[in-house]
C-alpha cells in the first residue's frame, strides 16, 4: 500500500500513511517495543505519540522507584518458575503469563543495563537488590525516585540511534480493525495531527501502548499530562480482564507524587484543615488511637506498606480510610507537616520495627525534616524542583489512583485474545491480578516489548491487510470522528464539565471504597452521560479543545465499562481484596471508633483467586464472565526437542 490522499466527501479528505507496525504509545513499554521490533529485524516501524516528554514513564517516580527483576546477588536461589509463583501467588493472575513475566525478566533487565540505565552494582558484578511488597526474595532494584524517566531516555536514544521515525503530537482517536477469517484483526489507527488533520495509518500490526487509565480519576497520582487511551481498544471490541484490580495510595496532589518510603518512615504530622486549608488545623489521627506508638508505627509501615491494603485495613491501611472520611466525606484538606514532630512523638516508645529501622539508618533527629534529610536528602530536593519547600510549608495529600493491574487480555505471546495483530504493551496490558510485587510493572512493560517483538517478526513479518477493507473502516472512521466533531461546535457543555463528572464519578464510586449500591447508580450515570456525550458532543472549537473533546469520548467510554465490571465483581460477592474494599453493613467493622453501619466490610471470597474476570463490548452491549486462570504450565525442559520446537518455529504458535 502507498501513502495517499483519500477523499471521502467533498468537504472530507484524510491522508493514509502505510507502515508494517505501528506503535501507538512512546513510555517505556512502546519504547522498548519499537527497538525490539528492529532487532528482531522488522525495519518498517513508526511510532505516533501525544509527544516524548508526554506520558507517565518519563513523568512519574516515587521515593525509590522499584524495577523488579530476577534475584542477581547474594546466595539466594531463584528460577522463572519460583518468581512466577511469587507472581501467581495474590491471585486472578494467568499461570502463563507469570512464567513469560519471570522468564524475561533477566533480558529485559540487562537490556536496559546495556543501554547504560545505571543500576547499582557491587564490586563483584552483583546487581544488588531488596525487598518491595510481595515480594518474599530481595528481586527489588532502583536508580532513585526517577527510575522509569531514565529508563526512557536510555530507550528514547536508543530509537534515535536506530533511526526510528516518530510522528509526534499526534492524537490515536480510533483503532481500526477489519474482519478477516472469521474475526477482526487491527489494521491501523485515525489520529489527529498537529495540524488538525486527521490520518490514517495502515497498519500490518498494532503495538498498543497507551498506558494505564490516568485520565479516570479525579483524585490521581498518574501525571497530569497523561490520561490513557484504553477506550479506543474497547471501543474497537478488544477483550479485556481484570479491569477492577488497581492500585491506590497516599500521594501529594499540588505535585503528584507517592510519599512512600523514608517520606512516612520519618513519621510526620498529619494535619487536617478547614476547605481553605488554613483554618482549624488539627492533627485528626490522635482521635482514633489511644496510644500514640501504635499510630506512629502504622505511619511508619505505610512506607514499604504504601498502597492500600484490604489485609491491613486494621494495620497501616487504616490511614488511607481516616484520610478519605477527612477529605471525601467532611470535605476537609490534609497535610504532611515534616517541620515538629506529631503530638505526643517519642522515639523510644516506638513499637520494636520502627525503632529498629530508625535505630539502624542513625535516623534518631529531632524532626521529621531532620531525619528525612539524614536519610534521604533527595526526597526533599524532588519537591523544590517543582515549587514546594516541605522544610517551611507543609504538603497536601489524597488517596489517590495510581495502577491498574487489570486492562486489555493478551496471550503470552503479548497479542490480544480477541483481535489479532494487536499488541497491547505496558500498564494497558492487564497482565497481573490482584496484587503484584512493587516494581514488576516495570518489568512487565518491557518484557511485553521483547514477546509482542518475537511474535510480530515470527508470524506477521509478511504483508497481508485488504487495502480496500482498509479504506473501508477508515472512512467510516473519519467521518465518525468528523461528524462528532462538528457536534463538539455547538455542544452546551464544556469539555471541563464533562472530564470532571466522569472523574469525579470514578473517584466516589470506582476507585478502593466500594459498594454495590453505590456502583450501580454510578453504572446508570455513566450511561446517561456517554449517551449525551454522543448524541451533543461537549464544547470545542480549537484544535486543542478537539483533542480535549476526543479525550472525553473514549475516556467516557471505558469510565462506563470500567464501572460496569466494578458492579459486576461486587455483585459476585468476591469482596474485599487487593487495593480496595467493598462496603457491607453485615460485614466486619473497620475501626471501634467508626460507625459500624458505615463502615463495615466484606470479607474476601477466596474462590476468586482462580478465576479472572474477562469483559468485553459485543454489539453495543457490555458482557462480562468469570474464566478459570490458566496454571503455570509445565514447560518441555528437555534441551533437545525444545531445540527442536525454538529452531522450526512451533514455540510462537502458541496460543
Amino acid at each position: 500500500m502507498k501513502p495517499r490522499m483519500l477523499r471521502i466527501n467533498r468537504n472530507l479528505s484524510i491522508n493514509i500513511i502505510p507502515v508494517h507496525t505501528l506503535v501507538i504509545g512512546s513510555g517505556a513499554a512502546g519504547l522498548n517495543a519499537a527497538v525490539q521490533l528492529r532487532n528482531q529485524g522488522i525495519s518498517d516501524v513508526l511510532i505516533i505519540t501525544e509527544g516524548l516528554r508526554m506520558g507517565t514513564s518519563i513523568n512519574t517516580g516515587s521515593d525509590k522507584q522499584t524495577y523488579y527483576k530476577t534475584n542477581m546477588c547474594g546466595a539466594d536461589a531463584d528460577a522463572p518458575v519460583t518468581m512466577a509463583g511469587n507472581f501467581f501467588s495474590p491471585g486472578s493472575m494467568h499461570g502463563d503469563l507469570a512464567l513469560v513475566e519471570a522468564a524475561v525478566s533477566g533480558r529485559a533487565f540487562l537490556h536496559l543495563v546495556q543501554l547504560g540505565v545505571k543500576f547499582p552494582q557491587d564490586p563483584y558484578g552483583q546487581f544488588i537488590g531488596y525487598k518491595t511488597d510481595h515480594d518474599p526474595a530481595r528481586r527489588g532494584t532502583s536508580v532513585g525516585p526517577y527510575t522509569s524517566r531514565d529508563m526512557c531516555r536510555a530507550l528514547i536514544a536508543d530509537v534515535k540511534r536506530l533511526g526510528i521515525p516518530v510522528h509526534e503530537q499526534t492524537h490515536a482517536v480510533s483503532l481500526l480493525t477489519v474482519m478477516e477469517k472469521g474475526g477482526k484483526r487491527a489494521a491501523g489507527a485515525l489520529a489527529l495531527n498537529a495540524e488538525g488533520k486527521l490520518v490514517a495509518y495502515a497498519a500490518e500490526n498494532v503495538v498498543f501502548a497507551v498506558g494505564g487509565p490516568g485520565g479516570l480519576y479525579q483524585t490521581s497520582v498518574y501525571p497530569v499530562v497523561h490520561t490513557g487511551a484504553i477506550g479506543l481498544a474497547l471501543q474497537a471490541g478488544a477483550r479485556a480482564q481484570s479491569l477492577p484490580e488497581s492500585q491506590y495510595g497516599l500521594a501529594s496532589i499540588k505535585f503528584r507524587w507517592n510519599v512512600s518510603g523514608t517520606y512516612m518512615q520519618v513519621i510526620p504530622r498529619f494535619v487536617s484543615t478547614d476547605a481553605n486549608g488554613t483554618g482549624d488545623p488539627r492533627e485528626f489521627l490522635n482521635d482514633y488511637f489511644e496510644d500514640p506508638s501504635a499510630l506512629f508505627s502504622r505511619i511508619f509501615l505505610k512506607g514499604y506498606q504504601w498502597p492500600f491494603d484490604s489485609k491491613k485495613i486494621e494495620g497501616s491501611s487504616i490511614i488511607d480510610i481516616l484520610v478519605y472520611i477527612e477529605t471525601a466525606l467532611k470535605g476537609r484538606r490534609v497535610f504532611l507537616d515534616f517541620r515538629t514532630n506529631p503530638q505526643h512523638f517519642d522515639i523510644p516508645a516506638l513499637q520494636r520495627e520502627a525503632y529498629e529501622y530508625l535505630e539502624k539508618s542513625g535516623a534518631f533527629q529531632a524532626t521529621p525534616i531532620e531525619r528525612l534529610r539524614h536519610m534521604n536528602p533527595g526526597a526533599i530536593a524532588l519537591y523544590a524542583d517543582h515549587g514546594i519547600d516541605i522544610t517551611r510549608e507543609m504538603l497536601e495529600v489524597a488517596v489517590c489512583a495510581q495502577h491498574n493491574n487489570g486492562g486489555l487480555a493478551a496471550s503470552p505471546w503479548w497479542e490480544s485474545l480477541n483481535i489479532r495483530h494487536l499488541f497491547p504493551v505496558g500498564e494497558v496490558n492487564g497482565s497481573h491480578g490482584v496484587a503484584r510485587p512493587g516494581g514488576s510493572a516495570l518489568n512487565s512493560g518491557q518484557v511485553g516489548g521483547f514477546r509482542a517483538a518475537e511474535c510480530i517478526a515470527n508470524r506477521y513479518a509478511g504483508s497481508d491487510l485488504d487495502p480496500e477493507a482498509f479504506r473501508a473502516v477508515a472512512c467510516r472512521a473519519a467521518e465518525d470522528v468528523s461528524a462528532f466533531l462538528q457536534r463538539c461546535t455547538t455542544a452546551p457543555t464544556d469539555w471541563r464539565k464533562c472530564r470532571a463528572e466522569l472523574q469525579q464519578r470514578m473517584s466516589a464510586y470506582g476507585a478502593y471504597i466500594r459498594s454495590l449500591d453505590g456502583l450501580k447508580k454510578a453504572e446508570s450515570d455513566a450511561r446517561r452521560q456517554l449517551d449525551r456525550l454522543e448524541r451533543e458532543g461537549c464544547q470545542a472549537t480549537t484544535l486543542t479543545q478537539q483533542i480535549q473533546a476526543l479525550r472525553n469520548r473514549q475516556l467516557c467510554f471505558a469510565h462506563h465499562i470500567y464501572l460496569s465490571a466494578l458492579r459486576y465483581q461486587v455483585k459476585s460477592g468476591v469482596g474485599s481484596r487487593g487495593s480496595a474494599m467493598v462496603l457491607d453493613p453485615a460485614g466486619t467493622a473497620v475501626h471501634p471508633q467508626l460507625d459500624k453501619a458505615q463502615w463495615s466490610v466484606q470479607a474476601e471470597n477466596p474462590d476468586f483467586r482462580d478465576k479472572v474476570l474477562e469483559t468485553v463490548v459485543d454489539n453495543g452491549k457490555i458482557r462480562h464472565r468469570w474464566v478459570r486462570r490458566r496454571p503455570i504450565p509445565d514447560s518441555n525442559l528437555w534441551f533437545e526437542t525444545a531445540w527442536a520446537d525454538y529452531r522450526q518455529g512451533r514455540i510462537y504458535q502458541t496460543p
